[in-house]
């Protein structure tokens, strides 16, 4: 994408949600959601049928085309372009004639009980009560025509009772283009629902935290496990922004999205939509389990092995073991306490792991120190048996739902030399790391986007990567005082196996300045005894001062 298709999109973003934005304030951004999502989604499929329902009419009537109709074969070639497989063999959605964004603009605003022609093949009558029951009936028939849709899109727009502001949000949305230069469909709906979903998170604050994790640390993890091929999990997937990054990772670096298999699981019901709506506009393969589920206590994905794995687990999480086993296969390093979900959450990401699996979770800072309650021994057990690759320290206010400062756990099954498949390092095999663990302190990187919220920039990301990427393969590599240290297993066992970063780094080399130690502390005295002999007078001057006022004692 060059940049001045990354400006539109930025443009078209901005515009589109300060406009949305006037249309329904009566609306919690909770609720209002899932009214433009499903929207977006809707234009989203409507557009690439469109797209190549475009594409089929220029081959039907091509001459020299495979799929030539002959001339004078308007009727024939309408005939043709509502059979359904010319959509699926692309893996472009069947949307019927009731549901394309066309028929449901120009309907929008008709009389309640007016009777509608619609065309799908064969004309029908439908009775329209309202453009939510319209777009509730639409949503229903796109299900029923696509199996993977089936219990995915959420069908209530007519109990929200908004009718007098849903055609106006029609409209605003239908000036999504679904082309623009190089960008089609999926690039321009898939940027807007990643930027919506972004915008309604710090909108609903705590709550938004639950689906959507800052996109530059789902950016920063991508970037060091590079999951260029394979299968990708993650066991806690949000709206599956983690999965988004990916296939960018690997779009970037030259491969296909089919490259990789993506598995997910998601407990709140209407997450697991957002994620499943979000991988269908990207044209994404996906398995997220045949409902909403428990990862605890219904895992849906009990066999996968996976090769790379990325969660942003809810942070201390309690309560969570109702119904699981104290002898449950996944408590291999040790059973967790039933006060904080961080060390189970952790153990069944590494019961799914491929042998020569890498994972990755986002944890409180806690996780790397504490001793209470069983923690301390498994995180023993972790250390000893060589699964942990690096600790990352992330500086605080970085979330919308916490302030509860966070870290980045990497681990891996394998530390022994391997061939990278990934862009950066393809070919190239990572050195022998057996004993090793990397530890880095990013605390003092980022920047403040706004008065709350702290971000990292492209350079940040950069650089934490390729300080990883360095030391894996050992080339480049050097510990930097204060923000990064290889350290071995007994450098860990000397600090009681506590994992926090600054432990190991140290402090920041200070750029000394030349002068002599004995003259600077003689130097800097002087100068604070005569500032306290000023301070001294100006007391004085201002005693007296009051005191012809009136004011003094």
């Amino acid at each position: 994408m060059d940049s001045k298709e990354q400006q539109f999109l930025n443009d078209l973003d901005k515009r589109l949600w300060t406009m949305a934005n006037k249309l329904l304030p009566m609306l919690d951004a909770a609720v209002y959601k899932h009214v433009v999502l499903g929207l977006i989604f809707l234009k989203y499929v409507s557009d690439s049928f469109k797209e190549r329902r475009a594409e089929l009419f220029e081959a039907f009537a091509n001459p020299n085309h495979d799929y030539y109709l002959g001339e004078d074969a308007l009727e024939l070639i309408e005939q043709e372009l509502e059979a359904r497989d010319y959509y699926t063999e692309k893996n472009v959605f069947w949307v019927p004639a009731l549901a394309r964004w066309d028929f449901l603009q120009a309907n929008a605003k008709v009389a309640i009980g007016a009777v509608l022609q619609v065309k799908n093949g064969k004309v029908y009558e439908y009775k329209f009560n309202g453009i939510g029951r319209l777009l509730d009936d639409a949503l229903d028939a796109v299900e029923k025509e696509n199996p993977k849709l089936k219990g995915v899109l959420e069908k209530d727009y007519a109990r929200k009772q908004i009718d007098t502001a849903l055609p106006g949000l029609i409209d605003l949305i239908a000036e999504i283009p679904f082309q623009h230069g190089t960008l089609h469909a999926k690039d321009i709906l898939g940027h807007v629902y990643e930027y919506f979903l972004g915008e309604f998170a710090m909108a609903e604050g705590k709550k938004g935290g639950q689906y959507y994790t800052p996109k530059s640390i789902v950016t920063l993890i991508v970037e060091m496990l590079e999951p260029y091929q394979g299968r990708v999990y993650d066991p806690c997937c949000g709206s599956g922004g983690f999965f988004v990054q990916s296939e960018k990772f690997v779009e970037e670096h030259g491969g296909r999205i089919g490259q990789i298999s993506v598995y997910g699981q998601e407990s709140n019901p209407t997450t697991w939509r957002l994620a499943s709506m979000n991988m269908a506009i990207r044209g994404m393969d996906f398995d997220f389990g045949k409902e909403p589920a428990s990862t605890y206590t219904r895992d849906q994905h009990p066999d996968l092995r996976a090769d790379y794995i990325m969660a942003n687990p809810p942070f201390n999480m309690k309560e969570w073991n109702a119904g699981v086993k104290d002898d449950d296969p996944r408590w291999k390093y040790g059973i967790p306490p039933a006060g904080n979900a961080n060390f189970a959450w952790m153990q069944h990401m590494i019961h799914h792991l491929a042998p020569h699996g890498s994972m990755a979770l986002l944890l409180a800072n806690g996780s790397m120190s504490s001793n209470t309650n069983n923690e301390g021994e498994i995180r023993k057990a972790l250390i000893e048996a060589d699964l942990v690759e690096c600790m990352v320290a992330l500086p605080g206010q970085l979330f919308t739902n916490t302030q509860i400062p966070a870290c980045i756990w990497f681990l891996t099954r394998s530390k022994s030399g391997n061939l990278s498949p990934s862009g950066r390092g393809a070919g190239v095999r990572a050195r022998d790391r057996k004993g090793e663990t990397l530890f880095i302190d990013a605390r003092n990187l980022g920047y403040m986007k706004d008065r709350v919220l702290r971000d990292f920039s492209a350079d940040d990301i950069r650089k934490i990567a390729d300080t990883f990427h360095a030391w894996k393969q050992g080339e480049n590599y050097a510990d930097e005082a204060g923000y990064s240290k290889a350290a071995k297993l007994e450098d860990i066992k000397k600090h009681d196996n506590v994992l926090t970063p600054g432990r190991y780094v140290g402090a920041a080399e200070q750029d000394t300045d030349g002068e002599p130690f004995d003259e600077k502390m003689a130097r800097l005295t002087g100068q604070l005894n005569e500032q306290f002999g000023e301070s001294t007078r100006l007391e004085t001057v201002i005693r007296e001062n009051l005191a012809r006022l009136g004011y003094g004692r």
